[in-house]
């Protein structure tokens, strides 16, 4: 089993936050510190570290993220328009927290992704 997360204490209600979604796969909520005018990180309830810790039996689960990320664009009547979904992988992908979750960032033209020059 993966350590508890501030994502798991927000699942599971110990912590408040703004939730968007919520379901028995996924749960969606506005990011603290947002990077766009719509910044929601969609999470797994199951606690997976990174995508170097999914299994074939995730697969639905994880299928799932983009379900709800094109809900939420819905919703938010951004489907056309466009977003940004992003997933990072382990400390040099830029995750911070070790559970798996997707960034969603919408509203206006968004910058770049912050690649690293080449050397």
């Amino acid at each position: 089993m993966a350590e508890e997360t501030i994502f798991t204490k927000i699942i599971n209600g110990e912590i408040p936050s703004d939730i968007v979604y919520k379901d028995e796969l996924v749960t969606a909520f506005k990011d603290i510190s947002p990077k766009a005018e719509h910044h929601i990180l969609i999470v797994t309830n199951k606690p997976i570290p990174t995508v170097s810790d999914v299994e074939p039996c995730d697969e639905q689960m994880l299928g799932h993220l983009f379900i709800i990320a094109r809900k939420i664009a819905t919703d938010l009547g951004i489907e056309k328009s466009g977003y940004r979904l992003i997933v990072n992988c382990g400390p040099d992908g830029g995750q911070e927290v070790p559970h798996i979750h997707m960034h969603f960032l919408a509203g206006g033209k968004l910058g770049g992704l912050g690649f690293p020059q080449k050397q």
